[in-house]
């Protein structure tokens, strides 16, 4: 039997003296505190209360001195051995230049945040005291000197100056459009003593499918042997069903094979259930004249059964890209993911957790793991595979021009076996993609002339990882890049084929302009605004608090981004003139662009089968592409895609110089409704109306042309389109929120409750996205809906969570305000 012994209390924490630069605190010669493993040198001197919070205000400019400087992290345990016959230091995280010495003795040095490491340590180990030091040199100094050893290549366009693809760190760590610079170091996961005799199981591997409604799990297991020859067998069982298999002395592979008839199939949410099945190995010593049968090691996963197919079939428009899932073909419904904190280890099961379920109550079922990011923990992947959360795995490569020479290259592959063996259990697991916008880069951002014949990458892409994934896996599809073609011979940003980014709209044009594409899959797109207000506030305090006061401006990382967002909103709403106006408007704008684009995007279902939005989370404060900022509060976008993700869509889209009603139906069941059309103006007086048949098939879109007469206004300024099918309703607006006679918003508000209260809020006039911001009543408080658009004498109820005591009287602007607010027309309300 293994026996395991964690090294996770004891450890102190110092600065390498001679390496501490000039402009570090004076303090820091003296340094020596408590460190926490797992952890990070920023959060233990945090901890410590020796640096301010790098969140806070422009507190992380302050702080460099950190990332400049090489760090030690000591500790002593005891040990009084074993009669195991091996003893290993597993390093499961390592961040990110290493060098490990035990007793003096230098064990090993390491240079990849993104894999583990074992070394047998059992000759160095002492009876009773032992000294365990680590030493992290400075990741940046490390980076560049590899950046002058090979020589340049490009890095992102949009991230900071330093030399990310020459180090196999989190990329985001140095900086990006969204991110601060915070370079840590560390013991960043669980770091043990690893006790074995005879032999453990080095690598279990399930490959699970399904074929012909039933299950199959094929079982790769590599053994590693300690100096013996003994015969042992592997036994493998899942749901009742049991396999064994000899070893033979001296071989170190065997496959098993398990079947399940009629298996329950795994779904992602929304499509059917998340039946998981415990899958358990066994490595038994066999009994001999010596003994009798010893278990030796154990190895268990949760697993699913699912077919799984990425269907990139040529057709008439280009080629495909479909997830096929249990034979249907499913539009996704997805966001990007990034690291949900810059300090990861301040991510635990908890956390994950809550935020996938934003996730999935936000009706995302699919989740791209960004290339700049990290392999996120186990708890990730399995919180996903219980939620019905499909994952979409980036290989760590992000936006530049990557080295394949040695010693990256063996790195590369290391990390990438040990991913791969790491995540192949989990049925969520449904894409390996080899990098993020590396090909964008070679075909669009002028790489060629800088990196001349040298490597860039594409080796790892086109060979290295792909051979991993087909020998390691086999039961998941591989793709190249995101955004990728399908062929190196043809453009990225190419409609028709592969995977594609619409990133011109955000950077240089409307969003009105995203209705010009028709993209098979658009695996990121964005648009940016401020995080919610409380937190906002909470991380900047600056006197006044405004777009442009430096606080705010530290907390945005985008190249012109105050500037990008002016410009977006200047076609839409007249130039804020106040903080509260700023905010509100910029949120609102970011919910306008989205829905316009997912809108557009479903709208045209067959040929486009899904979305994945920029982005889901913030890694902290930050005016960002982000739904749930950084602190974990849903921003108004969540909302709006909670509505434009839900799984039957009534939009209105323009098409050939004509308003269509379009019904996109994504469940297996008929969506059978009349819809029906109303052109109403700002009084609520009905002008036209038309009735039609809006009966939609399951798996299908339909688009209803909306007669001219109905469709075409008289005023406007004055009037709306209203299409309701059933409980939803679209509307449609003929002129942009500045040039509409938008009414002084009259309210009636009425609120029910104390805890967690109901706030009944009736418009006396047509009130356009009325919003109740519940984190301005409480900074703990939600509000469970947002941008609600009522005609006259209409009301709606919010829910209002973690507030007490709610009186009418307390909803007055800027808690409860609307777009009506935001126009000269009206002007601002005080309820």
């Amino acid at each position: 039997m293994t026996g395991c012994q964690y090294l996770h209390s004891g450890w102190m924490l110092s600065p390498i003296i001679d390496t501490l630069p000039e402009d570090a605190p004076k303090w820091s010669a003296n340094l020596r505190v408590p460190g926490t493993v797992p952890g990070t040198v920023h959060t233990d001197l945090l901890a410590a209360g020796l640096i301010p919070d790098p969140y806070l205000d422009e507190n992380e400019a302050g702080l460099q001195w950190i990332w400049r400087t090489d760090w030690q992290y000591e500790t002593t345990f005891s040990w009084f051995g074993d009669a195991a016959d091996r003893t290993e230091l597993v390093c499961e995280g390592l961040d990110t230049v290493a060098t490990i010495e035990l007793n003096g003795t230098t064990v090993a040095t390491t240079q990849n945040m993104h894999r583990s490491y074992r070394f047998d340590v059992g000759a160095l180990l002492l009876p009773g005291d032992n000294q365990l030091v680590i030493t992290f040199t400075s990741a940046l100094r490390h980076a560049e000197h590899e950046r002058d050893r090979m020589g340049y290549l490009p890095i992102p366009n949009t991230a900071s100056v330093h030399p990310i693809n020459f180090i196999r760190k989190m990329a985001c760590n140095f900086g990006w459009d969204w991110g601060p610079v915070l370079i840590t170091a560390g013991i960043w996961r669980p770091i043990a003593l690893e006790s074995w005799s005879t032999a453990r199981l080095a690598e279990v591997r399930p490959k699970v499918s399904v074929h012909g409604g039933q299950g199959r799990v094929s079982v790769e297991v590599d053994i590693e042997r300690a100096a013996s020859r003994t015969p042992m067998r592997v036994v493998a069982a899942i749901d009742g069903h049991r396999a064994e298999v000899a070893i033979e002395a001296g071989a170190d592979t065997v496959t098993l094979e398990l079947h399940v008839a009629d298996p329950a199939l795994w779904w992602p949410h929304g499509y059917g259930d998340q039946p998981l099945y415990d899958l358990e190995v066994e490595l038994v010593k066999a009994s001999d004249d010596v003994g009798p049968a010893l278990l030796l090691d154990t190895w268990s996963r949760r697993v699913g059964f699912r077919s799984l197919e990425l269907d990139t079939t040529a057709d008439d428009l280009g080629s495909a890209f479909t997830f096929v899932i249990n034979g249907a073909a499913l539009v996704t419904k997805g966001a990007n993911w990034i690291p949900d904190d810059c300090f990861p280890t301040r991510v635990g099961t908890q956390r994950y957790r809550e935020r996938l379920l934003q996730a999935r109550d936000a009706n995302i079922d699919l989740l791209r793991v960004w290339g700049g990011g990290i392999y996120e923990s186990d708890a990730f992947y399995g919180a996903c595979d219980e939620l019905g959360i499909m994952v979409w795995q980036d290989f760590l490569f992000a936006c530049a021009a990557y080295p394949e020479e040695e010693p990256i290259r063996t790195e590369v592959a290391a990390e990438a076996v040990q991913n791969v063996v790491r995540l192949m259990p989990h049925p969520s697991l449904v894409l390996w993609n080899g990098n993020n916008e590396n090909f964008m880069g070679w075909h669009e951002w002028g790489w060629p002339a800088i990196v001349g014949d040298r490597t860039w990458g594409l080796g790892y892409y086109t060979e290295l990882l792909p051979k991993i994934v087909k020998d390691l896996d086999g039961t998941r599809p591989y793709w190249p890049g995101s955004p990728y073609s399908g062929s190196l011979e043809r453009p990225s940003g190419l409609d028709g084929y592969g995977c594609k980014h619409v990133w011109d709209v955000w950077n240089t044009a409307d969003y009105s302009v995203y209705r010009r594409y028709v993209p098979r899959f658009v695996s990121e797109f964005g648009w940016q605004a401020p995080p919610t207000w409380a937190t906002l506030t909470q991380s900047v305090h600056d006197e006044p608090t405004l777009p442009d006061s430096s606080g705010v401006l530290a907390h945005q990382k985008a190249t012109d981004g105050n500037g990008k967002l002016a410009r977006g909103l200047a076609p839409h709403f007249p130039e804020p003139k106040t903080m509260e106006d700023w905010h509100f408007a910029h949120q609102l704008n970011q919910c306008r662009a989205i829905a316009t684009a997912i809108e557009h995007f479903r709208s045209h279902r067959g040929a486009c089968m899904g979305t994945i939005v920029w982005q889901l989370n913030d890694c902290w404060p930050v005016t960002s592409w982000a739904a749930i900022d950084g602190y974990g509060r849903l921003k108004p976008l969540w909302y709006t895609l909670r509505r434009v993700y839900q799984p039957r869509l009534l939009t209105v889209q323009p098409r050939n110089e004509a308003l269509h009603g379009v019904l996109v139906n994504d469940t297996s069941t008929p969506w059978e409704a009349p819809v029906v059309v109303r052109r109403v103006d700002t009084e609520g007086t009905v002008l036209a109306r038309w009735e039609a048949d809006g009966s939609t098939a399951p798996a299908s879109v339909r688009s209803l042309p909306i007669p001219v007469d109905v469709a075409t206004p008289t005023r406007p300024e004055r009037e709306v389109l209203v299409v309701t099918v059933g409980e939803q309703r679209a509307t449609w607006f003929f002129v942009e929120d500045r040039d509409f006679a938008y009414p002084r918003p009259e309210l009636a508000v009425e609120v029910e409750g104390g805890a967690n209260p109901v706030v009944r809020v009736t418009a006396r006039t047509l009130v356009r996205d009325l919003a109740l911001f519940a984190d301005r009543l409480n900074p703990a408080a939600e509000v469970d809906d947002m941008l609600v658009t009522l005609l006259p004498d209409e009301s709606w109820e919010f829910r209002v969570s973690g507030v007490t005591g709610l009186a009418a009287g307390d909803l007055k602007f800027p808690i409860l305000r609307s777009a009506n607010d935001l126009v000269p027309f009206s002007g601002s309300w005080d309820g």
